[in-house]
């Protein structure tokens, strides 16, 4: 009998992971049959998604709203998994920890459905508490950074390193093109602008990059600035044409969507959100500064109580909490970014550390086939007898 998986999602690069997810399932079992909650990623590769999941990704109170749509996704999925023959033999969910936790415990304890995570949740960095639900409610995690696996394992979570699926899909002369000449100081700065692919991302952090490239530019006038953006730009675009282009600030910028992979590779430097993009920037050998806007009253009431971590990001907790890049977060004052900035390129030498540091940082994560790994696990998981 064929297998059959159904997969959830819940944003867009969650979609991403998964559609690679879903062709290399394809790959290994043709029959397979593969329903998703997901986005259309997941659907070009040949899922059948029920719902799109994807499109209204946000954070803060918005993705707290999230949760009460994300009742009725499950409560739909909890109807179908009553039809014994519709019934999956694996529940995968991917990122979205806050969302899939629930989709777990209701997959597991409910209907007995076996349960893979991929990409695991930070509990590392947050929520320890939440490991007891993990071990719980998940059969097996799939671990995208080396560290995470041991951490679970002594933890008593199953957990598996699978590599980062960032690497999959990056092209094989990458670093060439990230060192490409001629590069600055040799010709003026490029500098690359990534605020994030949820609107509520972009709201928070791209005016107060703007003001940066503003101070950037009457430094260095004929400076260029690039924005790939990912997902919903619709707020980048829509401030670009109010205020990037106007003559009080004076910065004109390249916009493209999903161009992350073509311009980053152009660039000096990139003002980049705090994320997975920094993982991304790093892939590249590109320096880098890492902010993310935050209201400053709740990071210091709440938010530094709540985080473990001393470093916030990922490159830098990789790199054993050490400052290989600046990070500003909450970041409230874009004249101390803009200075740091205009440091690094006054003194090049800086970029070219950071760049060694990184090509480091990433030599140690780089493992290719993450996506096929993670299928690999997911057949050898429905093979598997159920545990009692």
């Amino acid at each position: 009998m064929a297998h059959r998986v159904f997969i959830t999602a819940f944003e867009a690069s969650g979609d991403q992971h998964a559609a690679e997810l879903v062709r290399s399932l394809k790959t290994l079992d043709p029959a397979i049959q593969i329903d998703a909650l997901g986005g259309p990623g997941m659907a070009a590769a040949g899922a059948n998604v029920l719902e799109e999941t994807v499109g209204r990704a946000a954070m803060g109170w918005r993705g707290a709203l999230r949760i009460f749509e994300a009742s009725g996704w499950m409560k739909r999925t909890a109807e179908r998994y009553r039809d014994s023959s519709l019934r999956p033999d694996l529940h995968i969910c991917v990122d979205s920890s806050a969302i899939n936790l629930p989709f777990a415990r209701m997959a597991k304890t409910k209907f007995g459905v076996k349960v893979l995570t991929y990409v695991a949740p930070q509990l590392w960095a947050s929520r320890e508490g939440r490991i007891k639900k993990l071990r719980r409610y998940v059969d097996h995690v799939a671990c995208i950074f080396p560290f995470e696996q041991e951490y679970f394992l002594s933890r008593g979570v199953k957990a598996t390193f699978v590599g980062h699926p960032l690497f999959d899909g990056l092209p094989a002369d990458r670093v060439e093109r990230g060192t490409a000449p001629p590069r600055f100081p040799d010709r003026p700065p490029v500098i690359g602008m990534a605020p994030g692919s949820r609107r509520s991302e972009q709201a928070a952090n791209f005016p107060g990059m703007v003001e940066v490239a503003s101070a950037i530019r009457r430094e260095y006038p004929e400076a260029k600035f690039l924005i790939p953006t990912i997902g919903d730009d619709r707020f980048v675009a829509d401030y670009a044409g109010k205020r990037c282009f106007s003559r009080d600030l004076g910065v004109d910028v390249m916009r493209k969507l999903d161009a992350f992979d073509e311009f980053v590779p152009q660039c000096d430097l990139v003002l980049c959100k705090s994320g997975t993009s920094t993982v991304h920037v790093a892939a590249y050998n590109i320096p880098m500064i890492v902010v993310y806007h935050v209201n400053p009253l709740l990071w210091h009431g709440i938010g530094k109580r709540l985080i473990k971590t001393r470093k916030i990001a990922m490159v830098n907790i990789l790199a054993g909490q050490s400052d290989v890049v600046p990070e500003f977060i909450p970041f409230t004052d874009p004249s101390a970014v803009a200075a740091c900035a205009l440091d690094l390129l006054k003194h090049p030498e800086k970029l070219a550390e950071q760049r060694q540091k990184l090509a480091k940082i990433i030599r140690s994560i780089e493992r290719p086939g993450a996506s096929m790994n993670v299928a690999k696990l997911a057949l050898a998981l429905m093979d598997r007898p159920r545990e009692s």
